[in-house]
Order: structure tokens, then C-alpha cells, then sequence
């Protein structure tokens, strides 16, 4: 390795295909200490390159990745997987589940629900579970994440079932993501009426992504106009093909209304786990597992649902989930009665945490309290200079005057689980209007609004957006006294408007010129008063007084920027003249005018944008 001079300053060269690895959210001050170089060098080539930055600031993945095409190194971002399992044997805690094969038993199979909103995954959840689930979500829309176990009697033995619920509403395509992910088996919903729809496709593609087993319910059987050969032959295109099709894909038809076929689903579910799947898991080692949804509760603090996948998970045990962290307080079932473990495959309420964890963070049970206060702080930390680099701006030195006059949406975004606020800034951040305006989440949490909040929001001039919360305390009182703007919904997709409605107010009017009209010279009149008078006739459209104008010769404009300051039919003042009517016109103190010149008036339209 080299150190030659740069633009006079000495900075350390690789050959081209040198490894760096760096950690998302690394700083120059990181990169130079895998080069050994100086800090300051380091900011004067990137200056150079066209790009700002400290020695200190978190950068993006292009920023070091063009500073090491520059030097000649192979700049590697570490995945946040990897970093996490660094993390992990730091504190020789394994990374990986490495379990001998003696210590492996039987587990149940978790299965996702997905599925078109209202195709009927969560009635048909209703179904199995005999519960009211649909009720309870605004607009009949599912935009949480539920996790429940049901027993159901096959060849003579109760076996366990793990159903995870994902939301149905198009935005929540990271959460049905993720739930393809814990999964062993998807059943994809689809309405015999209906047949097969985009959200259906997309479901279809997150499982087959995640690599699982497929089970097609075909639901609404009992609607008129249902039609269930429709839905197999439709998903034969996508490489589902029923079993008596000749195909290895199960379908059953169901009525999650009248419990039809709920049996037989639940058969096939358990056929597809024995024949497809084996599913094992070591239930005595340390629990660890990936949190379905998480929320603060008003009496009992941070409450996360965790799926345990490996381990037994116990009251007392010291856990770290994402950047939180405590020891398990309580652990509750589904319907919130306390359990006192919670094994693999098992849904679980876990009461204890310091805070509230990210849905589909993963969760493990650390030795002791220290050890998991310092894995959380340690990710908590990774995760910030992670979102610092990506929140990072771009300014190169040519475009940073045009920058600063960009309009900023500030948002400030609270809901009542993590899972739903996560979807909402996903989708928010989506939102294109164009370049002329900005927008930027300054904060999210779980959790009623609080006086930090709004005193947050008071000094970044942002929108606070509730999500199936409301203000604590003095927080109402004191947003209406700052005049701090505060919105509340309960249905995702009316956030997603009105923010975008509010992005495109932003935007200064774009404006078009509309022809209003021409008129072409036939006489010029001089007056000693006035200046010339042009007598004419009107071509086209219609001439009106005050309007823009401009001077046409020849086919050549020769003026513009004039304005028709008097207009007259014979010797009476006129507002407007008509084609085909003539009229005198006066264009002020401009005064070069002569026969057949044409006056062309317009105005400028506000453009509506799209």
C-alpha cells in the first residue's frame, strides 16, 4: 500500500480489489482507521469528489463507496444481519442455532394467513379461532399483526397450530414480508368470487420468496356468483397447481362465514407440515425467537409479541429484543392469561421490556441483565448512525444554493404499534411529488403524543400525525397553545392522502400561457395623447382590456411583455371585443406598430398538477 499525494494531500491507496468492511452508518474517522490515514485527508478528497461531509458525520453506502473508487479500495457494508452476529460472538453469544441433533423435538408448524384485503383472511382467522377479531379494526381493514395458537385433533392426537395474521392493506407490504419469513407454511386466501387480485400476487410472492409451502383457501364458496374452478385456474399461471390438477399444491374450498371446510383446511395444513416439512426445534436451550408486533400499554408499559423459534422462553429470563432490553416480568397467551413459558412455535405476550422493540426485531435471552442492556444499547447505536447516513442529504457544491430552497414537510409519527407506524413511514416516504418538495420524519414512536412531542414539533416547525392515538396529559393543551398542527387516523390509506395532499400544497403553482386571442393591424391611428392607436380586426378568440399581449412581424415576435392598456369599439371604452369585430387598441407607451402586425394576447393559467 501506497501513500501517495492527492491534490497535496497524503492519503493511503489500495490496488483496486483491497477489502474495507465498515458497519452501516460508519464515519470518516471509521474509514480511516481501516486505512490508516488521517481523518482531515479523508474530508479534503471527499471535498474534492464534490461532497460535504465531516470527520465525524455517518455517511451513506455511495458516499464510501465512491471515496474508495477514488483510493482503490473494495468498500463492504456490512448487512445489519452480519453486524448483528458480530455483535453476538462479542459477547460469545452464538449467532447461529447450532443444536445437536438429540436435543431436537417435534414443534408446530407456523402458518401466515395471506391473502386481496377483504378476500376474508381475517374472517376466516374468526373461523378458526372462534373469536371476533374483524370487529375491532377500523374499517374492517386488518393493520396489526396477530399471533395465536390453535389445537385441532389429527389422526387422533391434538397437534398445535401457530397462526400468524398479516394486515391486507397494500402499504403493509414490509409487514407481509416479514411475515412470510417466520413462517412454515402460507395459506393464501382467495374469493371464489373475486378470483386472483395484485395483492394476491403479491402475497404469492413473498411466499414463494421465503421459499415455503403453499396452501390455497379458496373462500366465499357459499356467495352467489362464487366460482372456485376460476381461482385454480387463475393461479396455475403463477405455478400453483391444484392436486387434482396433477399439481402438488393443496386446495381447499371454505366459507370462513359459515365454517365450511374450516376442517378440512386445518387437515391440509398439517398434511402439507408432515409431508413437505421437518419441523424441529432444541426446546431446552435459550430462547430466541423474532417479535410479530409491539406496543405501549397505558398500565403495563412496553408489551411486545414475540414468536419463539428455538428455546423455551421463561418469566425471570434477562431478554434483549431489538434496541430493548429487560427481564420477562410476565409472559401472556393470546386471549391474556399468564403462562409461565412460552416453548418453539409459540405465540407470547411479553411484559418487562424498557422499551418498545421494532415488529420483526429479533429477541434472545442473554446471560444476565448487563449483557443484554449492552447488546441492546450496542444495537441501539448501530441503528441510529444507520438512519443518520440514509437521512443524510446529498449536497454536492454545485447544487447547494438550489437546495436550500426546497420546501420541508416535517412529520413527527406516533401510533399505537410498532408494526403500523413502521408501514406508515414506509409508505409516507414513498411519496413522490416531484423534486420542488421535501419529506422528513423527525421522529416516530409508539405510544400516546407527549409534551416532548410537541415541544419537538414546535421547534422543527413539524406536523405531528397520531395513529390510533391521542395526546397524555398536557399534551393537547400545550400543541393548541404553540399551535403545533396535530392528526389523528385510524385507517392508514386517509394518513397517506392527506400528507401527500399537504406535499403537493407546498409545491409553488406551475403556471402555462393560454391564447386569449388576435388581432391583426389594419390602420396604426397617431394622437399626440395616446401615443399610436392600432385600428384592427379580430382574428381569432377574443381581445380583452389589461390583458398580456405581444407584437408579432412577419411571423417574428418583435415585443413582448406589453399589455393592451385601452380598447375601444368605435369611441366607446370596451372590456372585451369579439372575433371578427373591429376595435382600437392602444399597447401603452410602446409605439412601433405597423400595418398587418398581428397582436396576440394570453394569459397565464395555473397548471393543475397530476
Amino acid at each position: 500500500m501506497q501513500a501517495p499525494s492527492i491534490g497535496g494531500v497524503q492519503v493511503p491507496r489500495g490496488d483496486g480489489s483491497t477489502p474495507v468492511r465498515l458497519r452501516r452508518g460508519a464515519s470518516l474517522t471509521d474509514f480511516a482507521e481501516k486505512i490508516n490515514a488521517n481523518p482531515a485527508s479523508l474530508v479534503t478528497v471527499l471535498f474534492r469528489l464534490g461532497e460535504m461531509a465531516t470527520a465525524t458525520q455517518s455517511l451513506d453506502e455511495d458516499t464510501f463507496r465512491l471515496l474508495g473508487s477514488e483510493l482503490g479500495f473494495d468498500v463492504q457494508i456490512v448487512s445489519p444481519e452480519d453486524e448483528d452476529r458480530e455483535l453476538l460472538e462479542s459477547f460469545d453469544i452464538g449467532g447461529e442455532f447450532d443444536d445437536d441433533e438429540e436435543d431436537l423435538a417435534p414443534r408446530p408448524p407456523v402458518v401466515t394467513v395471506m391473502g386481496h384485503v377483504d378476500h376474508g383472511k381475517t374472517r376466516l382467522l374468526d373461523a378458526i379461532r372462534k373469536t371476533n377479531v374483524q370487529a375491532r379494526e377500523a374499517g374492517g381493514i386488518t393493520q396489526h399483526v396477530g399471533a395465536y395458537q390453535v389445537v385441532h385433533e389429527h389422526e387422533g392426537v391434538e397437534r398445535p397450530i401457530t397462526f400468524i395474521d398479516t394486515p391486507g392493506h397494500e402499504t403493509f407490504t414490509a409487514m407481509r414480508a416479514r411475515g412470510a419469513k417466520t413462517t412454515d407454511i402460507v395459506i393464501l386466501v382467495v374469493a371464489a368470487d373475486d378470483g386472483v387480485m395484485p395483492q394476491t400476487i403479491e402475497a404469492l410472492n413473498h411466499a414463494q420468496a421465503a421459499d415455503v409451502p403453499i396452501v390455497v383457501a379458496v373462500n366465499k364458496i357459499d356467495k352467489e356468483g362464487a366460482d372456485p374452478t376460476k381461482a385454480r385456474g387463475q393461479l396455475t399461471e403463477y405455478g400453483l397447481v391444484a392436486e387434482e390438477y396433477g399439481g402438488d399444491t393443496m386446495f381447499v374450498d371454505v366459507s370462513a362465514l359459515s365454517g365450511l371446510g374450516i376442517d378440512d383446511l386445518l387437515e391440509a395444513v398439517l398434511l402439507t407440515a408432515d409431508a413437505s416439512l421437518e419441523l424441529v426445534a432444541n426446546p431446552t436451550a435459550d430462547a430466541r425467537g423474532t417479535a410479530i408486533e409491539a406496543r405501549l400499554d397505558r398500565g403495563r408499559g412496553p408489551v411486545a409479541t414475540v414468536l419463539v423459534q428455538r428455546g423455551t422462553l421463561r418469566v425471570g429470563d434477562a431478554i434483549v429484543c431489538g434496541d430493548a432490553y429487560g427481564r420477562v416480568r410476565a409472559l401472556l397467551d393470546e386471549n391474556g392469561d399468564p403462562i409461565d413459558e412460552a416453548g418453539p412455535s409459540r405465540p407470547a405476550q411479553v411484559l418487562g421490556l424498557t422499551s418498545v422493540p421494532g415488529a420483526g426485531d429479533t429477541f434472545l435471552v442473554a446471560p444476565e441483565d448487563r449483557i443484554a442492556r449492552q447488546i441492546a444499547e450496542r444495537r441501539a447505536a448501530a441503528e441510529r448512525n444507520a438512519q443518520l447516513a440514509r437521512s443524510r442529504k446529498r449536497v454536492s457544491l454545485e447544487d447547494f444554493l438550489e437546495r436550500s430552497k426546497v420546501e420541508t414537510l416535517n412529520l413527527i409519527l406516533k401510533g399505537d404499534v410498532s408494526g403500523s407506524v413502521e408501514a406508515l413511514e414506509d409508505a409516507l416516504l414513498q411519496l413522490d411529488v416531484g423534486d420542488e418538495v421535501d419529506l422528513r420524519i423527525i421522529d416516530r414512536g409508539v405510544g400516546a403524543i407527549t409534551e416532548n412531542n410537541v415541544m419537538l414539533a414546535v421547534a422543527s416547525d413539524a406536523v405531528i400525525i397520531g395513529f390510533n392515538v391521542r395526546p397524555e396529559g398536557k399534551a393537547r393543551e400545550l400543541s393548541e397553545r404553540e399551535g403545533v398542527d396535530v392528526r389523528y387516523y385510524s385507517v392508514i390509506y386517509q394518513a397517506i392522502e392527506e400528507v401527500e395532499a399537504a406535499l403537493k400544497g407546498l409545491l409553488k403553482p406551475e403556471y402555462e400561457e393560454a391564447q386569449l386571442g388576435t388581432a391583426e393591424i389594419r390602420e396604426v391611428y397617431r394622437s399626440s395623447k395616446f401615443g399610436n392607436i392600432a385600428g384592427c380586426l379580430v382574428r381569432s378568440g377574443e381581445i380583452r382590456r389589461n390583458s398580456k399581449a405581444r407584437l408579432i412581424r412577419d411571423g417574428v415576435v418583435v415585443a413582448d411583455n406589453l399589455q393592451i392598456h385601452s380598447l375601444r369599439r368605435f369611441k366607446d371604452d370596451a372590456t372585451e371585443v369579439r372575433e371578427g369585430f373591429e376595435c382600437g387598441i392602444g399597447l401603452g407607451s410602446f409605439n412601433d406598430i405597423k400595418v398587418d402586425d398581428v397582436i396576440e394576447t394570453f394569459e397565464m393559467r395555473e397548471k393543475p398538477r397530476v
